[in-house]
């Protein structure tokens, strides 16, 4: 009777696996040597399983790509809003650290971008503070601006922090429409992002 129930219990086995692949059941042409076809068709089914959330994982590569950025950029910014500007680049450094980039470097190269378009466009600033900009690293613009130009009409340390508060704003912006778009993308694929989410961390093994 154990024979039999086993016997059974494995013919089952084998119509789910071959219900999972798409194919007709032939139970004379697998009576012998059930237990290996099984662990083959059950290999199979795994295989299958892979390949079909490889698929629905790339729908979502996108949209993470975009949500890592996000977050960076939303770090960043918070970092800005809870630090004096000369300490900024060095704490940036220490909370985000990657060698590739040059904190310091880059945010004068915002606040460049900033004064050239006062200076420039909006004709507010006269041309010596951008060239005094230039020579100048950025933990101390603010303090050589208030130097060179001591009855200055406003607040440079205000002004500077604006231009990178403003980029990161816009940056975080343009990541969140982009985000966006891609959920939106999913929708019209028929699936629900929360699903495919779910499927992308566990296809790439992310907690």
């Amino acid at each position: 009777m154990a024979d039999d129930n086993k016997k059974l219990y494995l013919e089952l086995q084998m119509d789910e696996l071959k219900a999972a692949l798409g194919v007709e059941v032939d139970h004379a042409a697998v009576e012998d040597n059930k237990e290996e076809k099984i662990a083959k068709l059950k290999e199979s089914v795994e295989n299958k399983n892979k390949a079909k959330n490889a698929d629905v994982a790339k729908l979502y590569e996108n949209a993470a790509e975009y949500e890592k950025e996000l977050e960076g950029f939303e770090k960043e910014l918070e970092i800005i809003n809870a630090n004096e500007l000369k300490d900024i680049a060095i704490v940036l450094t220490q909370q985000l650290p990657d060698e590739d980039r040059n904190y310091a470097q880059e945010l004068k190269n915002i606040i460049l971008a900033g004064w050239t378009h006062f200076v420039e466009t909006e004709k507010t600033h006269p041309v010596e503070q951008l060239e005094l900009i230039k020579a100048t690293e950025f933990s101390d613009i603010v303090e050589q601006l208030s130097i060179a130009y001591p009855d200055y009409n406003g607040d440079f340390e205000t002004s500077v922090r604006e231009i990178l508060v403003k980029r990161l704003e816009t940056l975080i912006a343009i990541k969140k429409e982009h985000i966006e778009e891609e959920i939106e993308e999913i929708y019209i694929a028929g699936l629900k992002p929360s699903f495919v989410k779910r499927i992308y961390k566990e296809f790439h093994g992310i907690s």
